[in-house]
């Protein structure tokens, strides 16, 4: 039994970054010091993931591509896609925050809830990176799970801003997991993928149309997923504020949302684990007590979980 709700955390996951950048590379490291400072976050409850085993990326991504982006071989038009340059130090952290996602899991296997402090790359591809993201960790996860046969099924419901459509097409024709997409219709991608369930938001969404929204999808995709574990991307994009959002979403709304969620999960006694998604606010110190609003509200819920 753990007492505290288990956080998985490397300190790779930030890095030395252009500041100008669209990309906030510094609120991973500000979410885990947040959490400390609050304490949630202790010594006692901190798992750290290592790099990723190459045959358990391989489950959801082409050899050829991880070879190309492991040794900076990807084409200039490949590198203008993923969005990010390239450096060692995004090498590291691309390796390291699939496994985190996945050792999430495994932790909410075991103790009913657990929440990694990165991931929610579902703009990754089969074989190229897209808007930030190289590997795909919500499908790497699935299908190890699945290959592992720690789970028969999956549910991945996913409340970032924009869809996940390199989730989607990476796990299609997979029955055993169930990709659930709730975001904005108008946002990026601009070509959109066929989850197993999509769930469009007007432009300028608030918070009680959303809400209701998120409650009804939930509920429609846990029925029709049936699933052993949910894998939860709780994006703060959503956000009335964020630059890349375009919805109204108030920071009680997103509060109300990773409740719903998660309450929902632990009512059924289906595990839970939590990534961060999306999120773009340029005061990065505000963005990662938005990101820790999953954890807190996790954190309350946990004496309730499996464990």
């Amino acid at each position: 039994m753990s007492a505290q709700l288990p956080l998985v955390s490397n300190p790779l996951y930030s890095y030395q970054f252009a500041s100008h950048h669209r990309f906030p590379m510094e609120k991973f490291s500000l979410l885990f010091k947040h959490l400390c400072e609050i304490g949630i976050a202790t010594q006692a409850n901190i798992y750290r993931p290592g790099r990723v085993r190459s045959e358990v990326l391989a489950l959801a991504h082409c050899p050829e591509y991880i070879h190309a982006f492991c040794n900076n071989a990807l084409s200039p038009s490949a590198n203008r896609r993923m969005g990010l340059p390239w450096s060692e130090s995004l090498r590291q952290r691309s390796l390291i925050s699939p496994n985190g996602t996945l050792l999430t899991a495994q932790l909410a296997l075991k103790y009913g809830m657990a929440c990694h402090l990165a991931g929610g790359t579902h703009h990754a591809h089969y074989d190229f990176a897209s808007g930030f993201c190289i590997f795909n960790d919500l499908a790497v996860t699935a299908r190890t799970l699945l290959a592992q046969k720690k789970v028969q099924r999956v549910l991945i419901f996913d409340c970032d801003v924009h869809q996940g459509d390199g989730t989607a097409r990476i796990l299609q024709g997979d029955e055993a997991a169930f990709t659930c997409s709730v975001h904005c219709e108008k946002n990026f991608p601009v070509r959109k993928a066929r989850s197993d369930l999509d769930i469009n938001l007007a432009v300028g969404c608030g918070d009680q149309e959303y809400l209701d929204i998120v409650g009804a999808g939930l509920s429609q995709a846990l029925r029709l997923a049936q699933p052993d574990i949910v894998l939860y991307d709780a994006g703060v994009d959503i956000y009335e504020h964020d630059p890349l959002g375009l919805l109204n979403i108030s920071a009680a709304g997103i509060r109300e949302r990773d409740r719903l969620v998660l309450e929902s999960c632990v009512a059924r006694g289906i595990a839970v684990a939590t990534v961060i998604g999306g999120g773009y606010d340029r005061d990065q110190q505000a963005l990662a007590q938005r990101h820790a609003i999953v954890v807190e509200e996790a954190a309350k819920l946990f004496g309730g979980t499996l464990n």
